[in-house]
């Protein structure tokens, strides 16, 4: 196996990684509820 084939496996696999955490955080806790920025007057 070449330096570079297991660089680029590596580099797929941190971009496949990448965020997992921060959606299963979003799918167990859902996210920040949104506030009116303009509320009507």
């Amino acid at each position: 196996m070449s330096d570079t084939s297991k660089t680029e496996a590596r580099r797929q696999a941190k971009h496949r990684a990448a965020g997992k955490d921060r959606k299963k955080q979003l799918e167990k806790n859902g996210t920040t509820p949104k506030f009116p920025i303009h509320p009507p007057k």
